[in-house]
């Protein structure tokens, strides 16, 4: 077994402002936050989970998925024997693999109906149906015998895409297909099948000036050595609850070198969160040392060109190795001002509060923004974060 890297096909980033620009991204955002505090499960059955009763429904409200995120991620994945391609939402966060949201299902040789009912209740979107097993086709040597796919008969919440690749840990699956305890993801099934030889995932990005292009790549079962620099570090996920329930670190973070404005402590890596959010403190104390105001249009921090020219390095440390995260990286891509609703002109930082004090347990969420300047894996195996420093760590690009 060796691990694969898919080529070829990559995947697209989307950003999800609408209609509202930053507020409502700056909204989304806190409000994902605010979920994760409560250690709310990354998804929750709905009440009406076919004939499962095994597990306690918390909710639409208590959900955290890519229905919650200011960021997306798509990909074509190919269903049945011929396969038809569907755009998927890749998820870290969300493990169930479904499609039919816009185009339908074609049962081929292969699909064979389970029987079961799975249904599934979003933070702003739903989706129930019956579940398949089919052959899912992710690369030309990523072929997965007899995964458990959803076939929505109804979805709500994901116009433009067909449905969900959910690559996050098995165990949230519980709850959503009735007669079933759970339901091997496409890693896990990869996997067990013997295609790859660690349970884990890599993510690379390239920062983009602009809005749902291809810039990202994902490595089933180990890493792509070309997609980062020096050494991968890894650390174990944190036990600091409710930090630990997610793809939760322990990091502490310093502007410049000589200004620590939050101390060792925990929170999370998160690809569906679009900024960078630090506990209320943590927050303050950047805004007094860059010196930046809240832009009432965009509610984000706006800096003058001065300013940015003395803007210090965020340094943050995470399992004794210093990550430096640079002025550049520190600002919203010009380019893509207009999407916020912004002034093309001027400098938004996406450093914002998270609306908690220090000390709950997740004073902190790394976003896209910090994610697309590093290579990040996501090794359920060994419960542990892997991160390293990438070609586009220090550009300039923004």
């Amino acid at each position: 077994m060796s691990h694969v890297v898919i080529r070829g096909i990559p995947f697209a980033t989307r950003l999800r402002v609408a209609k509202g620009g930053a507020k409502e991204l700056l909204e989304r955002d806190r409000a994902r936050a605010q979920k994760f505090l409560a250690g709310k499960s990354h998804h929750a059955p709905s009440a009406t989970v076919g004939e499962y009763s095994g597990s306690s429904n918390t909710g639409a409200n208590s959900s955290i998925d890519v229905t919650d995120s200011g960021v997306t991620y798509t990909m074509q994945v190919g269903v049945g024997n011929p396969a038809t391609q569907y755009t998927l939402l890749i998820d870290t966060g969300e493990s169930n693999t479904w499609v039919g949201a816009n185009l339908p299902y074609n049962p081929t040789s292969s699909s064979r109906d389970t029987g079961n009912t799975i249904n599934v209740s979003y933070g702003s979107g739903t989706m129930s149906g019956e579940e398949y097993t089919d052959t899912v086709t992710l690369g030309s040597n990523l072929v997965i015998q007899n995964q458990g796919v959803g076939v929505a008969s109804s979805a709500q919440g994901f116009q433009g895409v067909d449905g969900i690749l959910g690559v996050g840990p098995v165990d949230l699956t519980q709850g959503t297909v009735s007669n079933t305890t759970d339901v091997p993801t496409v890693t896990d099934n990869l996997y067990a099948q013997g295609i790859i030889s660690s349970n884990l995932l890599g993510v690379s990005y390239e920062p983009s000036s602009s809005a749902d292009v291809p810039n990202g790549e994902l490595t089933f079962g180990g890493t792509d050595t070309t997609k980062y620099t020096g050494t991968l570090n890894t650390v174990p996920l944190t036990t600091t609850s409710p930090a630990s329930r997610y793809w939760g670190i322990d990091q502490s973070v310093s502007y410049g070198t000589n200004n620590t404005i939050l101390n060792t402590t925990a929170g999370i890596v998160d690809t569906g969160t679009t900024l960078l959010l630090l506990a209320t403190e943590a927050f303050q104390a950047y805004q007094q040392a860059t010196g930046a105001v809240q832009d009432q249009t965009t509610g984000l921090l706006t800096i003058t060109p001065q300013q940015y020219a003395n803007l210090q390095s965020l340094y943050f440390k995470i399992g004794g190795v210093t990550y430096d995260f640079t002025p550049n990286a520190q600002i919203w891509p010009r380019s893509l001002n207009s999407i916020l609703g912004g002034d093309p002109s001027k400098i938004y930082l996406i450093v914002s509060d998270l609306g908690s004090s220090f000390g709950t347990g997740l004073d902190f969420i790394n976003g896209f923004g910090w994610l697309q300047r590093f290579y990040t894996v996501y090794d359920t195996g060994n419960r542990q974060l892997g991160v390293a420093t990438t070609a586009y760590t220090d550009a300039d690009t923004n």
